[in-house]
């Protein structure tokens, strides 16, 4: 599992350090390779970065949905047609290819930000806005008491 939100800088060749915590939990699961793709969230873009085992599971749930029903094509158009597997490399970064950084707008400096069995990276100001309106559930109590919390 992930866990905590860390500050990284991207390289002037797309390569950035992945958080030594994440990396033991790959260590841990035995495979450096992971799957960034994007995502969104309240219209924010940034990147989803899955495990490839927890890439794997998300493609066998895929594959047993009507594949042509018109939710389906858009989600795997725009998901897993945009990812791209990538591997650690020996001093702890991945390299993100143009494409992902352009769509996320990723500049010099990003955030890594847990997910429970995936992570996400964000620009550093989108991830501060996301953040700021995500604190807003700790206001709602009743939201927090039908999530279960």
């Amino acid at each position: 599992m992930f866990r905590g939100t860390f500050e990284h800088t991207v390289d002037e060749k797309g390569r950035v350090s992945v958080p030594a915590r994440f990396r033991a939990y790959l260590e841990y699961v035995e495979d450096r390779r992971v799957v960034v793709t994007n995502f969104q969230i309240d219209g924010v873009p940034c990147l989803d970065v899955y495990p490839l085992l927890e890439w794997l599971k998300l493609e066998e749930q895929l594959r047993a949905k009507p594949q042509f029903d018109p939710g389906v094509l858009r989600f795997v158009m725009y998901y897993v047609g945009s990812a791209h597997d990538c591997e650690i490399d020996g001093q702890g970064r991945i390299f993100l290819p143009p494409t992902l950084r352009e769509y996320a707008g990723l500049k010099r400096h990003v955030v890594f930000a847990s997910a429970i069995h995936k992570f996400r990276i964000w620009d550093r100001d989108n991830w501060r806005k996301v953040h700021a309106a995500a604190s807003e559930v700790t206001k709602q109590p009743e939201l927090l008491q039908q999530l279960g919390v």
